[in-house]
């Protein structure tokens, strides 16, 4: 059915800005300073879990740039789902992507762009106020209108965020390794990491665990897969090229930070004042700009992947009204039934993820971190397209489609094994030591599982494989 595909709009630039604008939204400000906490300071030990959590992000996008070089349809994970396992396995991860991971991150980037714009005109505001809310409600719902309305806009607005937010990672690189060198106080970080008390294992993983959160989000640059041109060729570029220019742009930014603060300061203060310690009050409120600018990116990137979501289901007849969802206006050439939908699942997650970080959490238990855990599941997911892979295509390229997807199931249950260390055990030990219970990655599976059995309700034999009329497959080596 023409009228139900999307248009080829996309290049090989949005789409490398793609990757790199979602991945590094909020997440790098924050995520150094608490890596910097569990460390206990330690640059060495902070600065090997942004290398572990970037060396697993660039193993698994090889091997998803690899499927994307054979596979190709509507929405990239999908698609290579389908392919490698079949027509059900494929079904259940595009509706866990639409109904928890899409939506619980782009829920997530809203109240941080809020929080952001927020603490701009006032450091002490309260960012789990209902003003804080309302404006995440705003900056939601206006992503939203960008991307169904204009899609085209929303491509250009990812390509003009994703380089101004790397105004101030790349000032900090330069400005601040250089004045780190000068002053001495990068020499002097590395040095205090020798003497770092409460640097081991743990620590390590309770890193990269907050570094993971940082590094996740290349996956979804594959949901604009049938909007790509030349998607075998583009596809795989940007996502190793634009993984590889993320874990560069981390690593050089934690060590520039130490030119502008000492990693006392940078731990209990945060990045903000190494800025304002390097340029002055407007230099750190140029800053907190960016940041904001940032953050509406990768909210824009997330909403951008959000209203493809349920459409990549609802095209291949499964779901709730696949003939309803799978519709493309033609005025807009977008989904627009299916991104209402989208928008109600992030409304959902927005009101979850407020009430569960209340003081008194509204769900007890059921609190949990929504923008960290389904890491936990989408990395399980992995595994078995890995595996069977392996066993399809192995014997074609033995360091393509054996050597790496095999690397590519070790990064995954590392990965796994950090979320259940970080939200299982850590937890259950800071609650444990005031005579409480937590264990907030059991309740997310309890939530997960319920999801993902109501989702199996609305399940459809599909008429169509991947190797039929409307989609391309290529498995020979070039």
């Amino acid at each position: 059915m023409e009228d139900n595909k999307l248009k080829e709009r996309y290049g090989l630039f949005t789409a490398i800005c793609m990757v790199v604008g979602i991945v590094i939204g909020s997440g790098v400000f924050f995520k150094a300073q608490d890596i910097l906490k569990y460390t206990n300071g330690n640059m060495l030990l902070g600065i090997l879990a942004w290398v572990i959590g970037g060396v697993i992000m660039v193993i698994c996008a090889f091997n998803f740039a690899n499927f994307a070089t054979k596979y190709k349809k509507v929405n990239g994970i999908v698609d290579y789902a389908e392919a490698i396992i079949g027509d059900r396995y494929a079904y259940m991860i595009g509706w866990f992507l639409t109904t928890i991971y899409y939506p619980a991150m782009t829920a997530v980037l809203a109240w941080v762009s809020a929080r952001y714009t927020l603490v701009l005109f006032n450091p002490a505001a309260d960012i789990t106020s209902g003003l804080c809310m309302a404006l995440g409600a705003l900056y939601l719902v206006g992503a939203y209108v960008l991307n169904v309305i204009s899609p085209k806009l929303a491509g250009k607005f990812q390509v003009s965020s994703t380089v101004i937010k790397l105004i101030p990672l790349a000032v900090i690189v330069v400005v601040g390794t250089v004045a780190g060198l000068i002053n001495g106080n990068t020499v002097s970080a590395f040095a205090d990491s020798f003497k770092a008390s409460g640097g081991s294992a743990t620590s390590v993983f309770a890193g990269i665990g907050a570094a993971a959160f940082a590094y996740e989000g290349w996956i979804i640059a594959t949901s604009i897969n049938s909007e790509l041109k030349d998607a075998k060729r583009n596809l795989p570029i940007a996502l190793v090229v634009g993984s590889l220019i993320i874990m560069g742009v981390y690593i050089t930014y934690f060590i520039g930070l130490t030119g502008g603060a000492s990693v006392d300061v940078l731990m209990n203060q945060g990045s903000t004042t190494a800025f304002k310690n390097l340029f002055g009050n407007v230099g750190g409120t140029v800053f907190n700009v960016l940041i904001v600018i940032s953050c509406l990116g990768t909210l824009n990137g997330l909403m951008l992947a959000s209203t493809r979501s349920i459409y990549s289901l609802s095209v291949r007849g499964h779901g709730p009204a696949p003939k309803l969802l799978s519709h493309v206006d033609p005025y807009t050439e977008m989904p627009m039934n299916a991104g209402a939908v989208s928008l109600l699942f992030c409304g959902v997650w927005f009101f979850y993820f407020y009430a569960a970080n209340l003081t008194k959490p509204v769900f007890g238990p059921f609190s949990f971190d929504s923008s960290e855990l389904p890491i936990l599941t989408i990395y399980a997911m992995y595994i078995p397209m890995f595996i069977l892979f392996i066993k399809k295509e192995g014997k074609r390229n033995i360091f393509k489609n054996t050597v790496m997807p095999v690397l590519g199931i070790v990064a995954s249950l590392f990965m796994i094994f950090v979320a259940v260390y970080a939200h299982g055990i850590v937890k259950y030990k800071e609650a444990a030591a005031s005579g409480n219970f937590a264990f907030p990655v059991l309740f997310y599976l309890i939530v997960f599982a319920v999801i993902m059995a109501v989702g199996a309700l609305f399940y459809r034999k599909s008429e169509s494989s991947l190797e039929g009329d409307n989609a391309e497959v290529h498995s020979s080596e070039e």
